[in-house]
């Protein structure tokens, strides 16, 4: 099992950054692609982005590509976002997903995440 701690949310005005981590413990971390994804009040929750297990092949939703930036660091058994130029439309509650597979590369599909933190609220004010 692997236990997902998120942290870094709270409030920012439109434009500005956030940074959230998510911290694992349990299980072997670093064979196992990491993912980002929200869910806003009244929607369903949706894929914002994903890293394989090496740190390679990051990959976002259109939405917030070239402005968020996925990260992990497998030494200290941490995955990171870095939102820059945040709207109010990316006010959500954001999870860190584990893969279910190891040496994945990660994926935008939920049902492959395995593992999931208990989220962090980011709120985003115009």
């Amino acid at each position: 099992q692997v236990q997902l701690v998120e942290s870094g949310g709270g409030l920012v005005q439109a434009g500005g950054s956030l940074r959230l981590s998510c911290a694992a413990s349990g299980r072997t971390f670093s064979d196992i692609a990491m993912g980002w994804f929200r869910q806003a009040p009244g929607k369903e929750r949706e894929f914002v982005a994903t890293i394989s297990w090496s740190g390679d092949s990051p990959s976002y939703a259109d939405s917030v590509k070239g402005r968020f930036t996925i990260s992990r660091d497998n030494a200290k058994r941490t995955v990171s976002l870095q939102m820059n130029s945040l709207k109010p439309e990316d006010t959500a509650v954001y999870y860190c997903a584990g893969h279910l597979s190891a040496y994945g590369k990660g994926s935008p599909d939920q049902s492959d995440y395995y593992y999931w933190g208990q989220g962090t609220q980011v709120t985003v004010s115009s």
